[in-house]
């Protein structure tokens, strides 16, 4: 048997399997190629595709660029049934795939004359469809896409979307001028539209929307401005929906849209280890960012990344209340990272407490990060190198619920499937807590391991020996999950600004880590005073 017939006989098996979803996703790594081309001979065939047409469509979505080359010969094929058509269209959406133009074109075509009933309706296109428009390029869709703004029926938010993908700016003021008729996730993805767009003649409308609206659902339009126009004004800590809205449109009243200088608000030396401060205006140059909607996803603000100057360093993923946190490295910044917090590095030679001071003399670094409200904890971080995904917490708290639930639940028993992607650090025990049973902790660089100095490494570890405790400086931020609804689950999450070769000391030392943390609470951001207070407790400096 040659191995193209071994692997029809494997996919066959997968596709006969009791549950076919996993049998296909454990198959999907026996070589791609053979396995995309292996799944299309079974499409073509009648009697498969009938049986397992669905099944075959998910396969090829994700086994990547071998799949990538099948979707688009399939939908091709004008013969197919509509169903099995639509199906193949959702599937290379969900892709990113750009479908020729004219291929889109005749698909419209043949759908409207095979389905009659819509055309006397006057139905609009089909979601897919509207998607793939907008992921074509070809500017020719922009008018027919245009159209459905204004059509109760028609997927407007998608078309919106659409037209943000084409880049087609001659609907910019049509969607902003609309923004006060659209609800729920249209108006989100109306303004997320806008945003694609980059188009500042959105601007005055999405003021004027804020100066005669009444409602509290102003954060997509708040986040538009501050997309659109560069300026990122302070909000309240910690407001209420009322609170909050009021706030928004107190910044914006005025129609001042000029970035000013960065200012650094409020700030509070508690003690040697804590502090608070806020940015206003800030620059944002690192940040946790929405990323662009998923094609064919029916929510426009979904996955998140950590960015550096706007390049995307980590998924974050949803904040989805209920789903799990798992971070994955996508790129490493165009330019070493820790370029800011190396401007503190005077002082983190030997830092032991906390003081007026330092924060004055780190103002303008500080202006660097996001708007928002901050706390600064000086931590000894008990932090251990971690480079196998079975010892890391991504996968070990994925085992632990399981044990809880004695078998009740379902998970990923493969540690690859958790592990964030790059060796990093994370703490050797979780933070025992109150409400939240455990707090995990983990570290992640923003460059890559293995470019570090092996010397630069030994000479920090000697100092160490020597009883020095030089600083790292870490942004990040604590996240509260329930996921499934029934595991509490905190995370203490960082990325390194500066200081990986100091941690990488630490960690071969097993000496506690010195850590500046600097942590982005309230006005929405991911982060929990409750969980702060708890890392304080345990693994505030006490030198």
């Amino acid at each position: 048997m040659g191995e193209h017939d071994a692997v029809r006989v494997r996919l066959r098996a997968a596709l006969r399997a009791d549950d076919p979803w996993s049998a296909l996703h454990a198959l999907k790594t026996d070589r791609p190629d053979r396995l995309a081309e292996a799944a299309e001979e079974l499409y073509r065939s009648d009697p498969d595709r009938a049986a397992f047409g669905t099944y075959l469509t998910w396969l090829l979505g994700i086994l990547g660029e071998p799949g990538d080359a099948v979707l688009p010969r399939l939908f091709a094929e004008s013969a197919l049934p509509a169903d099995d058509r639509a199906d193949l269209l959702r599937t290379a959406v969900a892709r990113g795939l750009r479908l020729p133009a004219d291929l889109l074109r005749t698909y419209a075509d043949d759908t409207s004359a095979s389905d009659a009933e819509a055309v006397r309706a006057g139905r609009p296109p089909a979601p897919e469809l509207v998607d793939a428009m907008g992921l074509s390029g070809d500017p020719s869709f922009a008018p027919r896409l245009g159209a459905l703004l204004s059509d109760p029926a028609a997927p407007r938010g998608r078309a919106a979307l659409a037209l943000g993908r084409l880049g087609a700016r001659e609907w910019t003021v049509p969607i902003a001028g609309r923004l006060s008729e659209a609800t729920g996730l249209d108006h989100t993805a109306f303004t997320v539209a806008l945003e694609l767009m980059g188009d500042p003649a959105a601007v005055p409308h999405l003021l004027r929307w804020l100066a005669e609206s009444d409602g509290e659902r102003v954060y997509d339009v708040h986040h538009a401005l501050v997309r659109l126009t560069g300026r990122d004004p302070l909000l309240p800590e910690r407001p209420s929906r009322t609170e909050y809205a009021a706030a928004v449109r107190a910044v914006w009243a005025d129609g001042r849209t000029a970035r000013a200088p960065a200012v650094v608000r409020g700030l509070a030396v508690d003690s040697g280890t804590r502090a608070r401060f806020s940015v206003d205006g800030g620059a944002g140059r690192i940040r946790v960012a929405f990323d662009p909607p998923s094609p064919g996803s029916s929510w426009p603000r979904w996955d998140r990344s950590l960015t550096f100057d706007r390049k995307p360093l980590y998924r974050v993923g949803p904040s989805c209340g209920t789903c799990e946190l798992g971070l994955r490295l996508l790129d490493w910044p165009d330019e070493e990272a820790t370029r800011t917090a190396a401007r503190m590095r005077g002082r983190l030679a030997a830092l032991d407490r906390l003081d007026t001071a330092l924060f004055l003399e780190w103002n303008s670094v500080l202006g660097e990060l996001e708007t928002g409200h901050y706390h600064a904890l000086l931590l000894d971080l008990p932090l251990e190198r971690v480079t196998e995904p079975a010892r890391s917490w991504w996968y070990r708290r994925v085992a632990t619920r399981a044990e809880e639930d004695g078998g009740d639940s379902e998970y990923d028993d493969r540690p690859e499937g958790h592990w964030p992607g790059v060796a990093h650090f994370q703490l050797t025990e979780p933070v025992p807590g109150g409400r939240v049973p455990r707090t995990y902790g983990a570290v992640l660089p923003s460059q890559p391991p293995e470019e570090l100095d092996p010397a630069t490494v030994a000479r920090h570890a000697a100092a160490m020996a020597a009883g020095e405790r030089p600083a790292a400086v870490v942004l990040g931020w604590i996240d509260d999950r329930y996921v499934e609804a029934r595991h509490e689950e905190r995370w203490l999450v960082g990325a390194v600004l500066d200081g990986h070769h100091r941690l990488t000391a630490y960690a071969a030392a097993g000496i506690p880590a010195r850590v500046l943390f600097l942590a982005r609470t309230g006005d929405g951001a991911d982060g929990g005073l409750e969980g702060l207070e708890e890392v304080a407790a345990a693994y505030g400096c006490r030198a």
